[in-house]
This record gives C-alpha cells, structure tokens and sequence, in this order.
C-alpha cells in the first residue's frame, strides 16, 4: 500500500501519475481539511473536491479545480440580493464561487454531516459517487482551522486570504485552529503506520502538509520510518507552479527554494525529488540530511506523472 499526504491541485495530479503505476486500490490519500470553510451554510472541503473530481476525471482542465462543462446560474443570481444585504451581513458572498454542479457535493455533504456522519464516512460516500478506487481520507473528523496574518491587517481565514485577497497579500503567521484538540482518524493512523511507502504529495509544505504535521503523532508516526517516507518538491526553479508557497516560505523566514523544501521535510523523509532545473542545488539538499532524486516534476503529460511517480516508489525503496 502506498499512502499520500495531499493537498490539493498539485497532490491530485500526483495522484493521478500513481495510479498509472499501482493499482488505485493500493493507494490511499490522506487529504489536508484546513483549508475547508462554511459558504452559504454548506460545507465544503476544497482540497478533498479537488482530488475526488481529478481522479475521478471531472476537473476541469482549464481552471484546475471544479467540475467540467459547469454552469453559474445560482451564483449568478445572488448578486441580486447583494444591494439590500446589510452591512454587516454574511449573506449572498458572491466571491467564492461554487458552480451548479459543485453544489451538489456540498449540499450532500451538509447534509451528511448534519446527520452525524462523520467527514470520513461522507468523504467514502462522496468517492464512491464519482466511482474512485483510490481511498481518499480527510485528515481528521474534527474541524481544524488554517488562520493567515496579513502584514498590517490583522488574521484572516485561509479562504479569504488564497480566494477573496488573490493570494497576493504579504503574510507574517499562519496558525492552525483546532489541531491540537484533533487527531488523525484512525484509518488515516492506519495508512501511515502500515504503508509500504510515504509520499509527501507536491503540496505547500506550511499550509497544505503543514496541517497534517500539527496533528498529534504524525512528525512522531514519519520520523519512525523517516527512510521510507519520500517529499516531492512543490518549488521548481525557485517558484511555485500553483499557488503562494514560494511566497509564503520567505515571508514566514524559509528559503523559497528546493533547499528550503529539504530542511522543513529533514526530520521526517529520507528523500527529496526535485526537478533537472534545480539539479545545481542538489548538493545543498543532501547537506540537509535528504537524498536528492533528480527527476521531471512537472506534471505535464500523463508519462511525465507516471515517471514521477515510478521514480518516488524507487525512492521510497518500492520497485
């Protein structure tokens, strides 16, 4: 069995390569939920409905995230009622946009939830909907909250720092609210501790992977078999390929580079893959305490993710 610790748009395409190269039903995905947030009073996971819709061949491809071929007509509508909303009112935001397919996810996954089910048992229930074989886990039942600091402002909620503000506002904290009463669920305890190998997914290392590591024992659970646990690289050539991580690594005093990659990703994975174009930096890596696996990481092409993917099993000791 090989579990992932994902994120979003970048662990999804991963994801996707290494189910060309193991059979979906030996793969498991252990999903970041910070980022999940209450619009319109429904719940919605971002990074679980990115990598359920990749997988599950519905994402559309131009924007990366939501599902193809979709309609706007309710997000539409609401901005008839943003004239008589009151000032300090919540309603109607119309600057997170749902399309009218996508809200069927969520208003399934409300309800779910409103029933007592837990996000783990709805997460199945929502995977087996799009006919996905890979096991996809939220990372806790409990509701853990990603908190930005934007410099002279003040805290925010994740989504209107990367959704409403662009992601273009300089960051000073980021905090995550609710960890340390969470735990990891124990199916998602279980995928760690009885995988044959780790895979931490192209994902921003402080705000994607970073809530997974808050949780209580998971540093502990990785560092105990550190030589089977394999970080792909989300930086290449000093920049993120989809969203703010380089950004955020040198605002929060990381080096936004592959070797500032390596030394948050020292004590708990052995290797750490890295595209050609950083190859030069591949011996400040291995100063970390990482082996450097220099390999295309940029998911292209179906072949270019299933080399990567090939190349991280080999990595993590998997032929």
């Amino acid at each position: 069995m090989i579990t992932v610790l994902a994120g979003g748009v970048g662990a999804a395409r991963f994801l996707r390569g290494l189910m060309q190269v193991v059979p979906p039903t030996d793969i498991t995905a252990i999903v970041n939920t910070a980022d999940d947030t209450v619009m319109h009073g429904l719940h919605i996971s971002p990074d679980l409905d990115t990598v359920t819709y990749t997988l599950a061949g519905a994402i559309d491809p131009e924007r990366g995230w939501g599902l193809r071929d979709e309609s706007w007509r309710a997000m539409e509508a609401l901005a008839r009622f943003v004239p008589v909303r009151p000032p300090r009112s919540s309603a109607a935001p119309t600057w997170f946009n749902l399309g009218d397919q996508d809200l069927a996810t969520h208003f399934y996954r409300t309800a779910r939830l409103a029933e007592g089910a837990s996000l783990s048992e709805v997460t199945g229930e929502i995977s087996h909907a799009f006919g996905l074989h890979v096991r996809l886990l939220p990372m806790c039942d409990e509701r853990v909250e990603t908190r930005v600091t934007v410099v002279g402002e003040g805290e925010i909620s994740f989504q209107e720092y990367f959704v409403q503000r662009h992601h273009d506002v300089p960051v000073s904290a980021v905090r995550f609210v609710g960890a340390d009463e969470a735990v990891l669920t124990g199916s998602a305890a279980r995928a760690l501790m009885g995988a044959d190998a780790i895979v931490i997914a192209p994902s921003n290392p402080l705000v994607s992977i970073g809530p997974l590591r808050a949780l209580a024992g998971v540093d502990t659970a990785l560092s105990a078999r550190r030589q089977s646990v394999v970080a792909v690289s989300p930086i290449v050539g000093g920049a993120a390929l989809k969203g703010p991580a380089d950004r955020m690594m040198l605002e929060l005093g990381h080096e936004p580079t592959v070797v500032g990659v390596a030394r948050l990703y020292a004590p708990i994975a052995s290797s750490l893959v890295i595209d050609p174009v950083d190859a030069h930096l591949a011996d400040q890596v291995e100063a970390t305490g990482m082996r450097a696996i220099v390999v295309p990481s940029v998911m292209t092409t179906p072949e270019i993710s299933a080399a990567l993917a090939r190349a991280t099993l080999r990595a993590a000791g998997v032929a």
